[in-house]
């Protein structure tokens, strides 16, 4: 069935029914499609231009329809062009003439407007939520590992010491960020725009702000061009997902090298690797290779969707409707990712003397050196150029700093006492950084409190 054709002569060829088409992807928020017809004739009851009879014999044929499609006794026919036509269709088909009256007052394009923006929220609820779970997880690893000792890096060469709950505390902010961007979102977007109709508002005598209510939007849009033409929303949680995967993407780029032969700092779980077909000993990261290699696809719809957006006059456009698969298709990849990334991480095992060792052995406390330096009154750029001679004296051995002899030190420079070694000490150089945001114990434990309570907003 068509909604449409009365002033058509011909059939439209096969080809171009294909085409136009979207019931192929667009029956995925039949639910949300029931949803909001339901609150339609809900609303035009209440405005007298349907009855109460009309109405209950509505609702009770739409129920009827999204019990037996969620329990698969109905099934969505192909044929369709949209599911909108699919759910008028049947419903006329089991409940007659007050079927026909399902559409008053509105277009398509505000019910396509509409059941967007509902499953959007629905979807920003769920990976929301999924979000929250990793940030869970990050946190239940920082506290067991904030005296973890490992090398932080710069320019992908050892810097200075941190520890691992240090280190994944970066993440949790990045991951706090994105939960905070789709909470954004979702407020943002809270308005309704069914009532808006094809473009020009209606003149039944629509009560916009008891619908909106019904389906628990703030309010109406205001503009009913906007209502029916505007994709921001889209494009915003399709920004958001793009940086979730982008944070996503790094932390899996640092488990690939962490996992390396060279590094050895994880260990991935059996049940989130994968081996070689011709090589026994391997144990690929797959999981992190993958999410990294998902984000290329995300960033791909975000700027599809801007290139579907950026020349569309207003209102409507059929443009609009490559809108679903590339939002469909972005939401699906990241909230798996999400997921799976979650469940990877939540099975790692950290191997914590690798870590230390590397941190060791990195001249991560070169710094503190020259620290060590300047607290005796040595001018900090003297003290750089004294710790760079030490480096080259160390490097020219393979020894570390703290491998160094007393007459060594003092060979370089006699400010040099015997309490360097506790001064250039992993535990010293990490635990003596206490300003917040550093990675010294009591400050770590601050901020986990911190985040804890973030988790309960």
């Amino acid at each position: 069935m068509k909604l449409w054709g009365g002033r058509f002569t011909k059939e439209t060829d096969q080809l171009v029914n294909a085409f136009n088409a979207s019931i192929s992807f667009d029956r995925r928020f039949y639910r949300q499609d029931i949803r909001g017809s339901i609150a339609h004739v809900t609303m035009l009851a209440k405005q007298n231009i349907l009855t109460e009879e009309e109405k209950e014999q509505i609702i009770s044929g739409l129920e009827s329809i999204l019990s037996d499609l969620d329990s698969g006794a109905l099934s969505i026919d192909e044929s369709c062009e949209d599911i909108h036509s699919f759910v008028e269709a049947t419903l006329i088909e089991r409940i007659g003439a007050p079927g026909k009256k399902l559409h008053t007052g509105r277009s398509r394009n505000d019910q396509v407007a509409l059941d967007m923006k509902l499953y959007v929220k629905d979807e920003i609820s769920e990976l929301s939520d999924l979000v929250k779970k990793l940030l869970e997880t990050i946190l239940t690893i920082m506290k067991d590992n904030v005296e973890t000792y490992m090398p932080g890096f710069t320019h992908m060469q050892k810097a200075q010491p941190v520890t691992l709950a240090h280190h994944l505390g970066a993440y949790f902010e990045m991951f706090s960020r994105d939960r905070s961007r789709l909470r954004d979102i979702a407020r943002r977007m809270n308005t309704c725009p069914l009532g808006a109709g094809a473009l020009a508002g209606t003149t039944y005598p629509l009560d916009r702000e008891y619908t909106a209510q019904l389906l628990d939007f703030d309010g109406p849009v205001l503009n009913s061009m906007d209502a029916v033409s505007d994709r921001d929303y889209l494009i915003e949680l399709l920004d958001a997902m793009a940086i979730i995967m982008m944070h996503l993407s790094r932390f899996s780029e640092e488990v690939i090298i962490w996992n390396s032969n060279e590094y050895q700092f994880v260990e991935l779980d059996d049940a989130y690797s994968t081996g070689s077909s011709i090589m026994p000993q391997k144990k690929n990261p797959d999981i992190a290779e993958l999410v990294r290699g998902k984000t290329g696809r995300v960033y791909g719809a975000l700027m599809s969707m801007l290139t579907v957006m950026k020349g569309i006059p207003l209102a409507y456009n059929k443009d609009m409707q490559e809108d679903k698969e590339l939002t469909f298709d972005a939401i699906d990849n990241t909230k798996g990712c999400v997921s799976l990334f979650t469940g990877m991480l939540a099975a790692m095992r950290f191997q914590k003397d690798r870590m230390r060792e590397s941190a060791a052995k990195g001249f991560t406390n070169a710094t503190d050196a020259a620290d060590y330096l300047v607290n005796h009154g040595v001018p900090f750029r003297d003290a750089h150029s004294i710790v760079g001679q030490l480096v080259l004296f160390c490097i020219q051995r393979d020894i570390a700093l703290e491998d160094m002899t007393l007459e060594e030190f003092q060979a370089i420079s006699p400010v040099f006492q015997k309490d360097i070694y506790e001064a250039i000490d992993l535990k010293t150089c990490v635990e003596k950084r206490l300003t917040i945001g550093g990675p010294g114990k009591a400050a770590m434990e601050q901020v986990i409190t911190v985040y804890e309570q973030s988790l309960n907003q």
